[in-house]
């Protein structure tokens, strides 16, 4: 009698999010936190609110739905600079990047919140800021909500602008496996020497109002050590990197028809004069991390432009020329 051969199919996959685009069912992270509603704002785009129970508040997601939802898709978290998004200086509002990625097979998720906060975990709460605890909630919290409420494949990579540059680093340090690539545009990847330190501060307490005594404990407390990519760069071995950065000298985007600028002579002169200091200056870290990843034989796509100021008709175009290197890293 011949043998006889049976073959069972694989369940289909089931996207978990109801007709309506609400996420109904989803796992709670191992500290309680978890998904509190949800906001439908059309067939690929939600905002996602999350309570983190380590800042014991809510925290708003923007989230972008792959093209095909049929299978189980990777990740990419996207952050806001150094306003946290707060203040609309968001990929939503101030670039095209909803547009570029409608067509991709990717989960894009990006919170709103944590404004001058390095994304990091605080030794304390700030009077002026609060509490903050954002390496917990990005690396903890909130990924297992995210691949249970969207129904990942459990693939991340993670990219930052500006402050969020340093912090994409910082978190795939952090988060062992967390990640499979970054992508990190004009930002300073050293926090414990004295320029890195003056850069912390200067984002953290000049422009924010808060106190990184606070934050990382006075300068020679060892969590200024501990959060310092350059530092622990080795710990980015084996990981997909794209780095980018201008010099700080007027480019395509640095006029009066620029981005956002519309024809106003003083918005135009703020950005070619301050954000033209603040690039020259992440300018001059990111090359000394080119420099060390060099030196430990880890490969990384710099991107070193030659002019640009610190702003977003830059970034957009970063985050497109990245495409590539997180898209091997997501497996897209």
């Amino acid at each position: 009698m011949a043998a006889s051969t049976f073959a069972t199919a694989a369940p289909a996959f089931a996207d978990p999010l109801t007709e309506s685009g609400e996420i109904v069912e989803s796992a709670t992270a191992p500290d309680g936190s978890r998904i509190t509603k949800t906001e439908v704002l059309d067939d690929q785009h939600l905002i996602v609110y999350v309570y983190s129970a380590a800042m014991d508040k809510e925290i708003p997601v923007d989230v972008w739905r792959p093209a095909d939802t049929s299978v189980p898709r990777p990740t990419l978290y996207l952050l806001n600079g150094a306003g946290g998004g707060e203040d609309s200086a968001t990929w939503r509002f101030r670039t095209d990047a909803i547009d570029f990625f409608a067509d991709k097979n990717v989960n894009v998720v990006s919170p709103v919140g944590g404004k001058w906060s390095y994304y990091t975990d605080w030794k304390q709460a700030d009077p002026v800021l609060g509490v903050h605890k954002w390496t917990t909630f990005l690396t903890e919290e909130l990924p297992p909500l995210i691949d249970a409420g969207l129904g990942t494949n459990g693939v991340n990579s993670i990219a930052g602008v500006s402050s969020s540059g340093t912090s994409v680093m910082q978190l795939a340090i952090k988060a062992p496996g967390l990640y499979k690539g970054l992508a990190a545009y004009s930002g300073c990847a050293q926090t414990s020497d004295p320029i890195g330190q003056r850069f912390v501060k200067l984002t953290t307490e000049t422009w924010g109002g808060g106190d990184t005594r606070n934050m990382w404990g006075p300068t020679d407390d060892p969590m200024w050590v501990e959060n310092d990519p350059y530092v622990h760069a080795e710990s980015l071995r084996g990981l997909e990197l794209y780095i980018s950065n201008g010099n700080g000298l007027p480019g395509e985007y640095d006029t009066l028809n620029g981005p956002e600028i519309e024809g106003k002579p003083d918005v135009l002169a703020n950005q070619i004069v301050v954000g033209g200091v603040i690039e020259a200056a992440t300018n001059y870290c990111t090359h000394n991390m080119a420099n060390r990843l060099g030196e430990l034989g880890i490969p990384a796509t710099f991107n070193f432009r030659d002019s640009g100021s610190h702003s977003w008709g830059y970034w957009q175009d970063d985050l497109k020329n990245s495409w590539p290197v997180l898209a091997r890293a997501l497996g897209v």
